[in-house]
């Protein structure tokens, strides 16, 4: 294994340290209780049995994490599926850059984790923000999931040294062969979804190259992935954030709040859930960004992410009721859902809206929470 010292901080936990994660994590109370919720028809320490069983990281996200993830789809959703399959066995012998929408906390790049299991490539390491290790459990886990820990809350001096010591590290797990990187195209969740790729990511993978701007994103073999669900994880709770920012400025999390995203995340219904592996940026579109100057460069090829995320992403019937309810049309009724959709859809949006504080205004959450739904198809279009 390579020296991996310089990124101490940053780094997934090692085979060695996962273990002792591992034992941590199977004697942990909470792992009954999760056990009883994933797998209801087995002894109440199943899941500790199977953890303590893993002896590699590789043998506990091939048989615990994929074991608990298709567990957890087959209770809350109607199935997930992926495409672009040819795309990833491209990649076959490379190590990548996975840059994907971001819409959940932990499914989405446990599902993308899934579909590379699928096609037999190895695991990617998973880009995380440090502000969701609210305590020993949850670091343990996550980093026994190949986890690199993406610092958070520090200020613009420190953000500056922590933002050159995260692209190093990419840029030398994918140009040594150890491993492909996942990230997502923003920093947290795309709350009004809408997918756009900020700027300032791409700025930080280009800090490590030591080649020419062609040469730095050449090596990194830039896949865009687009995930799509047909019921939003935590849509109320996005449109409440939402709400509270454009009334106050801001939006303060509380204690504990990124760990309920998570779990909510995971409980919710989904519906359908779609994966696409998109085609990755070619040298002929990276010659044409470098040709430009300045910041038109990176927006050149944001602009490039960002037509394959929409292009690739999945509309469902929710999506087109979600468009049609906030821009008061029926464009889409009787072609991509019925009237009996909308009705159940309607009171769906009201039985989420309900869990909501009073106090908010019911009519600018409802258009928010229809917003989110149906930006996609805006996007599209």
């Amino acid at each position: 294994m390579s020296d991996l010292s310089e990124f101490e901080d940053i780094r997934p936990y090692s085979d060695a340290e996962a273990l002792e994660a591992l034992d941590r994590i199977a004697r942990n109370p909470r792992i009954y209780a999760l056990s009883q919720y994933l797998f209801p028809n087995y002894a109440i320490d199943f899941l500790s049995d199977q953890i303590r069983k893993a002896r590699s990281i590789d043998e506990f996200q091939n048989v615990v994490v994929i074991g608990a993830l298709t567990a957890i789809m087959g209770k809350t959703s109607e199935g997930f599926t992926f495409s672009g399959e040819e795309n990833l066995k491209a990649m076959a012998g490379k190590k990548f850059l996975a840059i994907s929408n971001h819409r959940d906390i932990i499914l989405d790049p446990a599902l993308i984790m899934y579909a590379l299991h699928a096609v037999g490539l190895p695991y990617a390491e998973v880009c995380v923000g440090s502000n969701l290790l609210s305590n020993t459990l949850v670091e343990d886990l996550l980093r026994s999931n190949r986890m690199i820990k993406v610092i958070r809350g520090i200020t613009a001096r420190e953000l500056y040294l922590s933002s050159r010591l995260l692209s190093k590290y990419i840029r030398t797990a994918i140009t040594s062969g150890r491993s492909s990187v996942w990230v997502a195209q923003r920093e947290g969740r795309t709350k009004n979804g809408l997918d756009i790729t900020e700027q300032g990511l791409l700025k930080m993978f280009d800090m490590s190259g030591e080649g020419s701007f062609e040469e730095n994103f050449r090596e990194l073999n830039i896949l865009p992935m687009s995930i799509s669900y047909e019921y939003e994880p935590c849509d109320s709770r996005k449109a409440r954030e939402i709400l509270i920012k454009q009334e106050t400025g801001s939006y303060k999390k509380k204690p504990r709040e990124d760990l309920h995203s998570i779990l909510t995340g995971i409980r919710q219904k989904k519906g359908h859930v779609h994966l696409h592996i998109g085609t990755p940026l070619s040298g002929a579109e990276i010659a044409t960004a470098a040709s430009f100057n300045g910041n038109d460069r990176y927006q050149f090829i944001r602009h490039q992410i960002d037509e394959r995320i929409i292009d690739g992403y999945r509309l469902w019937k929710t999506n087109y009721m979600g468009y049609d309810l906030m821009n008061g049309t029926t464009r889409f009724c009787g072609t991509k859902y019925l009237p009996e959709d909308l009705e159940a859809f309607t009171s769906y949006t009201e039985h989420r809206l309900s869990k909501l504080e009073w106090r908010l205004d019911r009519n600018t959450l409802r258009d928010i929470f229809w917003h989110i739904y149906g930006n996609p198809v805006a996007a599209k279009i």
